[in-house]
């Protein structure tokens, strides 16, 4: 499609999905809020891979602004783009993504930190924690970055904290209290880390990192069919709405390529991995690269 509608429209629905969401009692308004915020996320990264106009420029004004306040949608185009040269997925200096810590890192951390760092390769420690551990990482990254003279960085920033403050002075005219709002930011970041949580593995093949998860549910729409996420390494072109057909039309190939790595849904990860780490923090293989 020159205009993939789908996509433009679903943009157009998650707004006002935000937007009336603004409106409701707290305790109906948060929960709508979270997802509608996880869907923006998810939304934008379609945009910085070129949807729903071809020309990504055209798209990024509709998403530019994000509902999260946490992340620059700048800074998420450059480092999510920088994770797609997969011969670097999870490492833990050249993937801006990994989860992994070079080992000899992890050996120099305090143990309480340590503790805290091996909750979070918990899904439920991801969830409640992730958020906060993910944007320290990611802030103290960017203002050394910011220190050594990037003014790209710099800029990324600074046009963030001028379209937070639109997001936030439209909270402002809405009867929700702002903390309820910064407390939906948090929960839609925190559903966010359940798509995260077991996207790569740390494997000795480039391939073998990238996990099937053959949801067809409310999270497999939410994450805009990310979940099968092999077909969108390997096309990443693609939109979102085309992915299920393309991998199930493909299953043998697309199981083959990963090593199958590939789990049946979200509730078999929830069943496995609530309180059970699925990885070390330390990346296993990093020593011999």
């Amino acid at each position: 499609m020159r205009i993939e509608w789908p996509t433009l429209g679903l943009i157009a629905l998650c707004y006002c999905v935000w937007t009336g969401a603004l409106f409701l009692p707290v305790w109906a308004g948060l929960p709508v809020l979270a997802v509608a915020i996880a869907l923006q996320a998810s939304l934008q990264h379609e945009v910085l891979h070129g949807h729903p106009f071809g020309d990504r420029r055209l798209g990024e004004p509709l998403v530019f602004a994000s509902l999260n306040l946490a992340i620059p949608y700048i800074r998420f185009r450059e480092t999510h783009l920088a994770h797609h040269r997969d011969a670097n997925l999870t490492d833990p200096y050249d993937d801006p993504e990994s989860n992994y810590l070079d080992p000899a890192v992890w050996e120099g951390l305090a143990a309480p930190l340590r503790r805290l760092l091996a909750w979070n390769n918990t899904l439920l420690g991801r969830m409640v924690l992730g958020p906060v551990i993910s944007q320290v990482a990611f802030m103290g990254e960017d203002w050394r970055l910011i220190r050594s003279g990037d003014r790209a960085v710099l800029w990324a920033w600074v046009a963030h904290v001028a379209a937070s403050a639109v997001v936030i002075a439209l909270v402002a005219l809405s009867p929700l209290p702002i903390w309820a709002y910064l407390l939906a930011c948090y929960g839609g970041l925190s559903i966010l880390k359940i798509r995260t949580f077991l996207e790569h593995q740390a494997h000795d093949r480039a391939r073998g990192r990238t996990v099937i998860i053959e949801d067809r549910g409310p999270l497999a729409f939410l994450f805009l069919n990310n979940n099968l996420h092999v077909v969108h390494h390997m096309h990443p072109k693609l939109p979102w709405y085309r992915l299920p057909q393309i991998y199930f039309n493909n299953r043998d190939k697309y199981v083959r390529r990963n090593g199958g790595y590939r789990y049946a849904s979200y509730g078999q990860i929830f069943r496995r991995h609530l309180l059970r780490a699925k990885d070390p923090v330390a990346h296993p293989l990093y020593p011999q690269k």
